[in-house]
Protein backbone atom coordinates (compact mmCIF):
# COMPACT_ATOMS: atom_id res chain seq x y z
CA UNK A 1 0.00 0.00 0.00
CA UNK A 2 1.28 3.56 -1.19
CA UNK A 3 1.54 6.46 0.68
CA UNK A 4 -1.22 8.20 -0.91
CA UNK A 5 -3.25 5.44 -0.25
CA UNK A 6 -2.62 5.19 3.29
CA UNK A 7 -3.25 8.94 3.71
CA UNK A 8 -7.01 8.64 1.92
CA UNK A 9 -7.80 5.52 4.54
CA UNK A 10 -6.50 8.22 7.38
CA UNK A 11 -8.03 10.53 6.06
CA UNK A 12 -11.44 8.88 5.51
CA UNK A 13 -11.53 7.21 8.76
CA UNK A 14 -10.99 10.55 10.68
CA UNK A 15 -14.28 11.99 8.19
CA UNK A 16 -16.12 8.90 9.24
CA UNK A 17 -15.51 9.59 13.13
CA UNK A 18 -16.61 13.04 13.32
CA UNK A 19 -19.86 12.29 11.20
CA UNK A 20 -20.71 9.12 13.61
CA UNK A 21 -20.22 11.36 16.53
CA UNK A 22 -22.50 14.29 14.78
CA UNK A 23 -25.34 11.25 13.86
CA UNK A 24 -25.10 10.32 17.30
CA UNK A 25 -25.68 13.57 18.64
CA UNK A 26 -28.55 14.51 16.38
CA UNK A 27 -30.34 11.21 17.13
CA UNK A 28 -30.22 11.72 20.78
CA UNK A 29 -33.02 14.20 21.14
CA UNK A 30 -30.83 17.21 22.77
CA UNK A 31 -31.69 19.21 19.56
CA UNK A 32 -34.68 19.44 17.64
CA UNK A 33 -34.82 18.26 13.82
CA UNK A 34 -34.94 21.42 12.27
CA UNK A 35 -32.05 22.49 14.14
CA UNK A 36 -29.80 19.60 13.71
CA UNK A 37 -30.69 17.14 10.72
CA UNK A 38 -29.64 13.92 10.78
CA UNK A 39 -26.61 12.82 8.11
CA UNK A 40 -29.25 11.03 5.65
CA UNK A 41 -31.58 14.18 5.68
CA UNK A 42 -28.60 16.35 4.93
CA UNK A 43 -27.48 13.94 1.75
CA UNK A 44 -30.58 14.11 0.37
CA UNK A 45 -30.89 17.73 0.20
CA UNK A 46 -27.23 17.56 -1.22
CA UNK A 47 -27.75 15.12 -4.05
CA UNK A 48 -31.31 17.19 -4.79
CA UNK A 49 -29.74 20.47 -5.10
CA UNK A 50 -26.85 18.94 -6.89
CA UNK A 51 -29.17 17.23 -9.23
CA UNK A 52 -31.13 20.33 -10.06
CA UNK A 53 -28.14 22.41 -10.66
CA UNK A 54 -28.86 24.69 -8.13
CA UNK A 55 -25.75 23.59 -5.78
CA UNK A 56 -23.25 23.34 -8.83
CA UNK A 57 -24.62 27.20 -9.71
CA UNK A 58 -23.74 28.28 -6.38
CA UNK A 59 -20.51 26.77 -5.99
CA UNK A 60 -19.34 28.30 -9.47
CA UNK A 61 -20.19 31.37 -8.49
CA UNK A 62 -18.09 31.66 -5.34
CA UNK A 63 -15.23 29.65 -6.61
CA UNK A 64 -15.31 32.31 -9.14
CA UNK A 65 -15.08 34.93 -6.90
CA UNK A 66 -12.16 32.85 -4.54
CA UNK A 67 -10.38 32.34 -7.75
CA UNK A 68 -10.29 35.60 -9.13
CA UNK A 69 -9.18 37.34 -5.96
CA UNK A 70 -6.92 34.67 -4.95
CA UNK A 71 -4.67 34.61 -8.00
CA UNK A 72 -5.03 38.62 -7.57
CA UNK A 73 -3.98 38.46 -4.40
CA UNK A 74 -0.64 36.41 -4.93
CA UNK A 75 -0.34 38.16 -8.41
CA UNK A 76 0.39 41.10 -5.83
CA UNK A 77 1.45 39.60 -2.44
CA UNK A 78 4.62 37.47 -4.00
CA UNK A 79 6.39 40.64 -5.62
CA UNK A 80 5.75 42.94 -3.28
CA UNK A 81 6.86 40.73 -0.87
CA UNK A 82 10.22 39.68 -2.59
CA UNK A 83 10.44 43.46 -3.45
CA UNK A 84 9.90 44.28 0.20
CA UNK A 85 12.87 41.69 1.31
CA UNK A 86 15.18 43.01 -1.21
CA UNK A 87 14.71 46.51 -0.52
CA UNK A 88 14.88 48.35 2.25
CA UNK A 89 13.11 51.24 1.31
CA UNK A 90 10.34 49.19 0.24
CA UNK A 91 9.99 47.47 3.33
CA UNK A 92 10.22 50.79 5.39
CA UNK A 93 7.38 52.20 3.26
CA UNK A 94 5.16 49.26 3.03
CA UNK A 95 5.34 47.34 6.21
CA UNK A 96 3.59 49.91 8.56
CA UNK A 97 1.22 50.06 5.98
CA UNK A 98 0.42 46.50 6.07
CA UNK A 99 1.12 46.15 9.57
CA UNK A 100 -2.23 48.66 10.08
CA UNK A 101 -4.21 46.94 7.70
CA UNK A 102 -3.43 43.52 8.54
CA UNK A 103 -5.72 43.55 11.31
CA UNK A 104 -8.92 45.20 10.41
CA UNK A 105 -11.19 42.05 9.48
CA UNK A 106 -12.29 42.25 5.94
CA UNK A 107 -16.11 41.61 6.57
CA UNK A 108 -15.70 44.89 8.50
CA UNK A 109 -14.74 46.55 4.99
CA UNK A 110 -17.97 44.79 3.33
CA UNK A 111 -20.80 47.49 4.25
CA UNK A 112 -17.75 50.31 2.83
CA UNK A 113 -17.16 48.13 0.07
CA UNK A 114 -21.40 48.01 -1.04
CA UNK A 115 -20.80 52.16 -0.65
CA UNK A 116 -18.40 52.38 -3.04
CA UNK A 117 -19.06 49.35 -5.96
CA UNK A 118 -22.26 48.27 -5.40
CA UNK A 119 -23.67 44.81 -4.46
CA UNK A 120 -22.36 42.08 -6.63
CA UNK A 121 -19.02 40.60 -8.08
CA UNK A 122 -16.87 43.17 -7.76
CA UNK A 123 -17.34 43.88 -4.15
CA UNK A 124 -16.96 40.11 -3.04
CA UNK A 125 -13.88 39.74 -5.04
CA UNK A 126 -12.06 42.52 -3.74
CA UNK A 127 -12.67 42.03 -0.39
CA UNK A 128 -11.19 38.07 -1.18
CA UNK A 129 -8.34 39.66 -2.65
CA UNK A 130 -8.18 42.64 0.83
CA UNK A 131 -7.99 39.51 2.95
CA UNK A 132 -5.58 37.06 1.12
CA UNK A 133 -3.03 39.60 0.36
CA UNK A 134 -1.75 39.61 4.02
CA UNK A 135 -0.69 36.16 4.27
CA UNK A 136 0.53 35.83 0.78
CA UNK A 137 3.05 39.56 1.38
CA UNK A 138 3.68 38.48 4.61
CA UNK A 139 4.95 34.70 3.95
CA UNK A 140 7.22 35.79 0.88
CA UNK A 141 8.73 38.90 2.92
CA UNK A 142 9.71 36.41 5.82
CA UNK A 143 10.65 33.60 2.93
CA UNK A 144 13.13 35.48 1.25
CA UNK A 145 14.80 37.19 4.05
CA UNK A 146 15.45 33.11 5.64
CA UNK A 147 17.32 32.29 2.79
CA UNK A 148 20.62 30.83 4.32
CA UNK A 149 23.42 33.62 3.58
CA UNK A 150 25.69 30.34 3.40
CA UNK A 151 23.49 29.52 0.05
CA UNK A 152 23.98 32.39 -1.47
CA UNK A 153 27.75 33.05 -0.56
CA UNK A 154 27.96 29.55 -2.22
CA UNK A 155 26.55 30.29 -4.88
CA UNK A 156 27.96 33.79 -5.38
CA UNK A 157 31.53 31.54 -4.89
CA UNK A 158 30.51 29.44 -7.74
CA UNK A 159 29.90 32.46 -9.85
CA UNK A 160 26.04 32.17 -9.62
CA UNK A 161 24.96 36.23 -10.93
CA UNK A 162 22.16 38.19 -9.13
CA UNK A 163 19.69 36.93 -12.06
CA UNK A 164 20.53 32.83 -10.83
CA UNK A 165 20.61 33.93 -7.45
CA UNK A 166 17.67 35.00 -7.43
CA UNK A 167 16.07 32.14 -9.52
CA UNK A 168 18.44 29.68 -8.28
CA UNK A 169 18.47 30.14 -4.89
CA UNK A 170 16.52 32.62 -3.48
CA UNK A 171 13.42 31.63 -4.74
CA UNK A 172 13.32 27.94 -4.18
CA UNK A 173 14.91 28.87 -0.30
CA UNK A 174 11.78 30.97 0.05
CA UNK A 175 9.26 28.37 -1.58
CA UNK A 176 7.95 26.72 1.68
CA UNK A 177 7.36 30.03 3.39
CA UNK A 178 5.14 30.95 -0.09
CA UNK A 179 3.42 28.11 -0.71
CA UNK A 180 2.31 28.36 3.30
CA UNK A 181 1.34 31.58 2.54
CA UNK A 182 -0.56 30.99 -0.34
CA UNK A 183 -2.41 27.91 1.95
CA UNK A 184 -3.31 30.64 4.31
CA UNK A 185 -4.51 32.61 1.52
CA UNK A 186 -6.60 30.40 0.18
CA UNK A 187 -8.27 29.76 3.65
CA UNK A 188 -9.19 33.42 4.10
CA UNK A 189 -10.96 33.94 0.85
CA UNK A 190 -13.19 31.17 1.69
CA UNK A 191 -13.59 33.17 5.11
CA UNK A 192 -13.90 36.64 3.51
CA UNK A 193 -16.12 34.75 0.85
CA UNK A 194 -18.59 33.20 2.62
CA UNK A 195 -18.81 36.31 4.87
CA UNK A 196 -19.02 39.03 1.62
CA UNK A 197 -21.84 36.71 0.13
CA UNK A 198 -24.13 36.90 3.08
CA UNK A 199 -24.17 40.56 2.40
CA UNK A 200 -23.01 41.69 -0.86
CA UNK A 201 -24.13 39.17 -3.15
CA UNK A 202 -26.74 39.03 -5.33
CA UNK A 203 -28.86 35.66 -4.75
CA UNK A 204 -25.43 33.45 -5.95
CA UNK A 205 -22.80 32.13 -4.19
CA UNK A 206 -22.98 29.25 -1.15
CA UNK A 207 -22.88 31.90 1.23
CA UNK A 208 -26.33 33.92 0.35
CA UNK A 209 -27.52 30.00 0.35
CA UNK A 210 -26.01 29.74 3.89
CA UNK A 211 -27.95 33.22 4.91
CA UNK A 212 -31.31 32.44 3.12
CA UNK A 213 -31.23 29.43 4.51
CA UNK A 214 -30.58 30.65 8.19
CA UNK A 215 -34.00 33.07 7.63
CA UNK A 216 -36.53 29.74 6.68
CA UNK A 217 -34.63 27.59 9.14
CA UNK A 218 -33.67 25.25 6.45
CA UNK A 219 -30.70 23.81 8.11
CA UNK A 220 -30.02 21.16 6.21
CA UNK A 221 -29.17 22.88 2.95
CA UNK A 222 -27.08 25.40 5.60
CA UNK A 223 -25.36 22.06 6.38
CA UNK A 224 -25.57 20.79 2.91
CA UNK A 225 -23.05 24.08 1.16
CA UNK A 226 -21.06 23.62 4.07
CA UNK A 227 -19.78 20.29 3.22
CA UNK A 228 -19.45 21.39 -0.81
CA UNK A 229 -17.05 24.52 0.95
CA UNK A 230 -15.70 21.69 3.00
CA UNK A 231 -14.81 19.37 -0.43
CA UNK A 232 -14.25 22.07 -2.91
CA UNK A 233 -11.57 22.68 0.14
CA UNK A 234 -9.99 19.50 0.39
CA UNK A 235 -9.90 18.48 -3.16
CA UNK A 236 -8.06 22.20 -3.29
CA UNK A 237 -5.44 20.83 -0.42
CA UNK A 238 -4.75 17.49 -1.73
CA UNK A 239 -4.74 17.91 -5.67
CA UNK A 240 -3.36 21.71 -6.19
CA UNK A 241 -1.25 22.69 -3.50
CA UNK A 242 -0.20 19.38 -2.50
CA UNK A 243 0.94 18.83 -6.34
CA UNK A 244 2.64 22.34 -6.20
CA UNK A 245 4.26 21.02 -2.89
CA UNK A 246 5.34 17.41 -4.55
CA UNK A 247 6.81 19.22 -7.57
CA UNK A 248 8.94 22.10 -6.06
CA UNK A 249 10.00 21.96 -2.18
CA UNK A 250 9.28 18.68 -1.89
CA UNK A 251 11.76 17.49 -5.10
CA UNK A 252 14.27 20.00 -4.04
CA UNK A 253 14.79 18.50 -0.66
CA UNK A 254 13.30 21.72 1.01
CA UNK A 255 10.53 19.99 3.13
CA UNK A 256 9.83 16.37 3.54
CA UNK A 257 6.24 14.76 3.05
CA UNK A 258 2.90 14.77 4.74
CA UNK A 259 1.76 11.89 6.31
CA UNK A 260 -1.41 13.05 6.99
Amino acid sequence: MDDRTRSLIRGGVSIVCVAALYEIVARSGHFSPALMPTLPTIARTLIASIADGTMIWHAAFTLYRVMVGFVLAIAVGVPLGIAMARFPRVENFCLPLISALMPIPSFSLVPLFMLWFGIGNTTTILIVLYAATFSVVFNTWSGVRAVNPLWLRAAGAMGADERRLFWKVIIPGASPFIITGMRQAFLRSWIAVVGAEMIAASDWGLGWVIFDAKEFLNTDIMLAALIVIGAIGYVFERLVFGSIERATVQRWGMVRAAKG
